[in-house]
């Protein structure tokens, strides 16, 4: 008989495996500031998720372009998708804001969906500010912040010029060819550089009543010269170029009413068919959703790092946010600073999620100021260098063609800027049924134009 089989069973053990739940991050805003935090917490190990209310992001620098006919909507924003298209940790959900629950950690949306949060970052921009007038001036003075408000601006250029054709009273002509531009910072005069070549060379040829001098570019400002932020000799520069393409400056003039017929400076009134305004911005309803204390634009004041007072899983950044270095000076609303604001907010949440020492504390690089005010004309201010003329535009050019989001773009601006230069020509004078629908609120009513 043999001996019984002994079956042993072997046991094997390890370590106990803990897992934890990955950090949901909610960022708000798909712009500058938005895309550059999301980007910063590529490696994190998180669930990202950005919300945005339209599905691209946008190269807000050149929506001037738009609105002038020099651009295409397409050729200065990308698919947020796409942008985040090989970032695994990042989901994109296209839905409205509507409030923010912070005992419950919540995002609330249009859509009916309560989005958690651990961390959450607001880069919500900014809106037009009419300086307590929004209702009354805002329908006939329409600012460009959206690519909507760029092809609704464009839609009233290109229409003044089509009515101006065929109007045979001179001084309706006259209105109608008028283009005034509140606000002398960079947007105002790059919109009006802009309107003055389409008005002197780009559009005339093609009609055949009106004639290059016909038009009457008008840039209005409050203050005592354009572009405040800018050095003194740059402005005068600029200046000089706007005078030399037929733009008339009024400085140290501040508009008192706004009206469908034009605008009232002073004892003066001046008609005008399109009226453009670029005099001031205010925050989005950001504050209101947190109850956070807030400056007078309604930007929500943060820390040092962009959180929120009391509560440092919140931040806040861009156009959003009021924020003061070590010794007080403001960070400025442009775009480098919402990107390093963002970038920076990024690598702090990345950081703290991996347990690593927090980064340096943010310290904003000024990368200079550029403006453009037409064809071979820019003011450029880098610290030491300063350009103007043919060399400013050209790094204008350079600048603005390297920071565009994806090859396409930067390869389909490139070649429109440069037809545009040998040609005159604006590829993008297209009127639309929905721009004509978006530009009636602004056309004075029948009877008051024939007392015109």
């Amino acid at each position: 008989m043999s001996a019984p089989t002994i079956m042993s069973t072997r046991i094997i053990t390890s370590a106990p495996i803990i897992t934890t739940r990955p950090r949901k991050i909610v960022i708000v805003g798909a712009g500058f500031g938005g895309l550059a935090a999301a980007q910063a917490l590529r490696h994190a190990k998180a669930e990202i998720t950005v919300i945005d209310r339209r599905n691209f992001h946008l190269f807000q620098p050149l929506l001037y372009q738009v609105a002038t006919a020099a651009l295409s909507p397409a050729d200065i924003s990308a698919p947020i998708r796409s942008v985040l298209r090989d970032q695994v940790n990042a989901r994109v959900m296209l839905d409205k804001v509507t409030d923010i629950d912070r005992g419950r950690r919540l995002v609330l949306t249009e859509g009916g969906r309560a989005v958690a949060f651990d961390y959450l970052v607001l880069a919500t921009g900014a809106r037009h500010s009419y300086f307590g007038r929004d209702q009354e001036w805002a329908q006939f003075a329409p600012g460009i912040k959206t690519l909507d408000d760029a092809t609704r601006l464009r839609a009233r250029i290109l229409l003044a010029f089509e009515r101006a054709e065929l109007e045979p009273d001179p001084a309706k002509r006259k209105a109608l060819l008028t283009f005034l531009v509140i606000g002398a910072g960079p947007t105002g005069v790059e919109l009006a550089g802009a309107i003055a070549e389409l008005a002197r060379k780009a559009v005339t040829r093609d009609f055949r009543t009106i004639m290059p001098e016909s038009a009457s570019i008008v840039l209005i400002e409050a203050g005592p010269r354009i572009l405040p932020s800018f050095r003194e000799g740059l402005a005068r520069a600029a200046a000089r170029s706007l005078e030399a393409m037929g733009v008339t400056l009024r400085v140290g003039q501040a508009v008192s009413e706004v009206s469908a017929e034009g605008v009232t400076i002073g004892a003066d009134h001046l008609s005008a068919g399109t009226i453009v305004w670029a005099a001031g911005v205010k925050a989005s309803a950001a504050g209101r959703w947190l109850s956070a204390e807030m400056d007078r634009a309604g930007r929500v004041r943060v820390e040092r790092d962009f959180s929120l007072p009391g509560a440092p899983d919140i931040f806040v950044i861009g156009d959003t946010a009021a924020h003061a270095d070590a010794e007080g000076r403001p960070l400025p609303g442009v775009a480098p600073a919402a990107k390093q604001a963002g970038a920076h907010v990024g690598a702090l949440i990345a950081a703290r999620l991996a347990g690593r020492a927090p980064p340096a504390p943010f310290r904003y690089r000024d990368r200079g100021a550029m403006a453009t005010i037409g064809r071979k004309s820019a003011v450029v201010d880098l610290g030491r260098l300063r350009l103007t003329g043919l060399p400013g535009w050209l790094l204008w050019s350079l600048a603005h063609v390297w920071f565009l989001v994806g090859f396409r773009n930067r390869l389909s601006v490139a070649t429109s800027w440069f037809w545009s230069y040998l040609t005159w020509e604006r590829g993008a004078r297209l009127i639309t049924g929905q721009e004509i629908d978006g530009t009636r609120p602004a056309l004075p009513p029948a009877g008051r134009r024939e007392a015109a």
